[in-house]
């Protein structure tokens, strides 16, 4: 047995077993992600011409319920109008719900659209769709929007920051972890923050290098890098992702033990009046530190958007969202004044949406009141990036069920994503198969939101 100065020990073919790897614990990251977000792949990509816009995405895991946020209906029956007033915004004619007054104020800073329609009722299956514009199949799981940009745009890049970022750790019961690179393979994946960033004792540990940590032990960090990969490659020699070049270990290793990337992900260089204004909860600090992270040239931001219950309310919807809007109102709020006072959104596209919206009608879940999943109308909001803003998109019937004005397919969504972000709807992938697969083969952009 070799036995590498990191501890971890290796085979006479310099394979690493599965009990090693997880012994390295939360330095894993080290080895695997960073390098294969940084190795060039095979693949045909568009680069962007012009200026470059970048993306925070505050994703409402559950599906938020339309009818009591964006879309409701006072004249309804109470089974269906639920409990929740709508006030005005500062958009004559506009209405939110009563527990939005902040994003009330700001509802010119970005646009709805309330006619968002999908196929897909289903946790899991429609996360991928919403976050690609590509549905799930058994045999293919799509590349979402933050790894095709990464693909299309930063792989050629010697980045000091990861292109792509995750605050807080998603996945669904049955199909697997979204917001993810699918075919693509992990290269593209986001970096992952699974502390959380409300914590006073928030750190990123990849990125959290100090005085304290000799030469010696950088090397060490290197020896690990090299170790890992080499796992990476006994495991899946079979593959094109195992092929991850030295040129791409040593931007990893740069990334590491540079200051750029550890100063963005540091939240607490923020002042308190900053923090208190987004929320001392995980989503306004979620959304700072997307924010931070953007500034310092991370392309994507995907922000776990909710404090405590998701946004899935079978049952309590009432009790439920007076625990998750106003997060999401603080937040959003202070991240759309923040962008503007920072002379950022004009390049920073913020979209906040979920897999679908919730049924019209309450059930009558013994707990509490609730409603159940419904995705043949709902509503999602975009804005900054060259989107217009304060655009009304669509309408719903006198229940808020069914679309009756402008339908927004979820292809038609993420046409105008790419179009914004300078993304190749055309280029071609290949699975780690080889099997070639188009970025977004459906989709018209939505000629309404182009234009500042």
């Amino acid at each position: 047995m070799l036995t590498l100065r990191s501890g971890i020990s290796r085979g006479p073919q310099g394979n690493i077993s599965r009990r090693d790897l997880l012994q390295i614990g939360s330095l894993s990251a080290l080895g695997i992600s960073l390098p294969q977000w940084l190795a060039s792949q095979d693949a045909q990509g568009a680069n962007r011409k012009g200026r470059e816009v970048n993306c925070i995405l505050l994703w409402l895991l559950g599906g938020p319920s339309h009818i009591d946020m964006y879309d409701l209906k006072p004249d309804a029956p109470a089974e269906i109008r639920g409990e929740l007033n709508p006030i005005q915004t500062c958009t004559p004619g506009l209405e939110f719900g009563e527990l939005m007054p902040n994003l009330a104020k700001c509802a010119d800073q970005f646009s709805l659209i309330r006619s968002m329609t999908s196929p897909d009722p289903t946790h899991g299956r429609a996360d991928h769709y919403l976050m690609s514009g590509n549905r799930f199949t058994k045999e293919i799981t799509p590349a979402s929007f933050g790894s095709i940009l990464t693909w299309q745009q930063e792989r050629a890049k010697a980045r000091t920051t990861p292109p792509y970022v995750h605050v807080g750790e998603m996945k669904s019961t049955n199909y697997g972890k979204q917001g993810r690179a699918g075919y693509l393979g992990q290269t593209y994946d986001p970096f992952v923050v699974e502390q959380e960033p409300q914590s006073s004792s928030f750190k990123v540990e990849a990125f959290s290098r100090n005085d304290s940590i000799s030469v010696d032990r950088l090397s060490d960090r290197r020896s690990l890098l090299t170790a890992v990969d080499q796992f990476q490659a006994n495991t899946e020699q079979q593959l094109s992702i195992s092929k991850t070049k030295d040129a791409y270990r040593e931007r990893a290793f740069s990334m590491l033990t540079g200051s750029k990337a550890k100063d963005a992900f540091d939240i607490n260089q923020e002042s308190d009046a900053t923090r208190d204004a987004y929320g001392r909860n995980r989503v306004g600090q979620g959304l700072l530190l997307a924010r931070r992270l953007v500034e310092a040239g991370v392309r994507f931001v995907t922000v776990k958007g909710y404090v405590r219950y998701g946004w899935d309310h079978h049952p309590e919807v009432f009790p439920r969202l007076r625990m998750e809007v106003p997060p999401y109102d603080q937040g959003y709020a202070a991240l759309l004044k923040d962008l503007a006072d920072r002379g950022m959104t004009e390049n920073t596209l913020v979209i906040t949406a979920g897999e679908f919206g919730r049924t019209p009608r309450l059930n009558t879940d013994a707990r509490g009141p609730g409603r159940d999943h419904w995705s043949k109308a709902f509503s999602l909001t975009m804005g900054g990036g060259g989107i217009k803003t304060g655009v009304l998109l669509g309408a719903t019937d006198k229940h808020a069920a069914e679309v009756t004005e402008r339908p927004v397919s979820v292809e038609d969504y993420a046409a105008t994503v790419y179009h914004t972000l300078g993304m190749d709807p055309k280029g071609i992938g290949y699975t780690l198969g080889g099997r070639p697969m188009p970025a977004l083969p459906e989709g018209k952009v939505i000629p309404e939101l182009l234009g500042s």
